[in-house]
């Protein structure tokens, strides 16, 4: 599935590079998207090496 899928499917504003927030630990994490795989975003948080999945819906939120 690509990040038009995720977009199409998902209804948000995701893209490669876009900015986003993280909230599911209880504080404001920022991170870049980095690509799609399968129905989640791949999103290297801000001082973290790799990237990670996370479903596109689930405690982000779309910054630019």
């Amino acid at each position: 599935m690509s990040m038009d899928w995720v977009r199409k499917n998902y209804g948000v504003p995701a893209k490669r590079g876009g900015r986003i927030e993280y909230t599911g630990d209880g504080k404001k994490e920022p991170g870049t998207i980095r690509s799609a795989s399968g129905s989640y975003l791949m999103i290297q948080l801000d001082g973290v090496k790799h990237t990670m999945p996370f479903h596109p819906t689930w405690k982000l939120r779309y910054v630019s």
